[in-house]
């Protein structure tokens, strides 16, 4: 895990608990003593824990030319350890992570890309709603021993709950191909070169390179090649849905899995 280190002596640490509508403030000094001013005229460094809300902070400080810093959430467990939980120890603890170089650090992803990162992420979640109602429908189809539908789905059981399922799958159709075909027509991505090397590898299309591509952005925020389970679920998905997709379209990758799952198993 990476941990913040401050790259200048500063004078001054504020940790904050932030909230959707309120946020509570804690500014130390290097001698741990706790002071709040409304104006500080000195070097700063901010630091506020990985919600959902902290873009607007990011950008606040970065206007006014302010050291920003977010931590990590999942690994910020300091922070939730006590019985009681309120702002004020909070946002103390948070400055004193920061103050002592211990505040495990998260990427700040950068504003100009995190709309349509957010688009991206936004279509996945729709693609999973569509392949959950998918399920409960071939489900049903099991439980009432009903013939095979057809590849579009043409076949209606006349049971109501599929029929709701199919119309809430019609639905889901539109808006993802929509959502896909603004992100293709109107989106520039930010690394060319990277993604049209991504789109040649087989079964990698337009929107899961740019998936890819957003989620990394930089591939330097990525130290070290880890296995923990506190990485980006994102990017793991579009991985997962990568590999699933180079498998069926490469000859060369069925034959690689052949020939593991006959040294192997096909369990392993």
């Amino acid at each position: 895990m990476r941990f913040y280190q401050p790259q200048e002596q500063y004078q001054y640490f504020c940790g904050i608990d932030l909230h959707t509508k309120t946020m509570y403030i804690c500014v130390q000094d290097k001698a741990e003593y706790v002071q709040l001013h409304k104006n500080i005229r000195a070097s700063l460094v901010v630091a506020c824990e990985c919600v959902f809300c902290w873009y607007w902070l990011a950008d606040l400080c970065r206007a006014e030319e302010i050291e920003f810093v977010l931590g990590h959430a999942l690994y910020m467990k300091v922070i939730h350890g006590g019985k009681t939980k309120n702002d004020r120890p909070d946002a103390e603890k948070i400055a004193m992570l920061l103050r002592g170089g211990m505040l495990p650090e998260a990427y700040a992803y950068p504003s100009q890309l995190r709309a349509t990162r957010d688009l991206l992420r936004r279509r996945s979640r729709l693609v999973r709603m569509r392949a959950e109602l998918l399920g409960h429908v071939q489900l049903t189809r099991h439980q009432y021993n009903v013939p095979a539908f057809g590849k579009k789905l043409a076949y209606r059981v006349v049971h109501h709950n599929v029929e709701v399922d199919i119309c809430a799958i019609d639905y889901l159709e539109r808006a993802i191909k929509g959502l896909e075909a603004y992100l293709v027509q109107q989106t520039t991505v930010h690394d060319v070169q990277t993604f049209h090397r991504l789109r040649t590898v087989p079964g990698i299309g337009q929107i899961l390179a740019m998936t890819l591509l957003y989620e990394i952005e930089d591939i330097s925020c990525f130290p070290r090649v880890q296995g923990g389970r506190m990485g980006n679920r994102h990017l793991k998905w579009a991985f997962s849905e990568a590999a699933v997709l180079f498998l069926r379209e490469s000859e060369r990758a069925k034959r690689c899995v052949a020939r593991l799952e006959a040294k192997h198993g096909p369990g392993r």
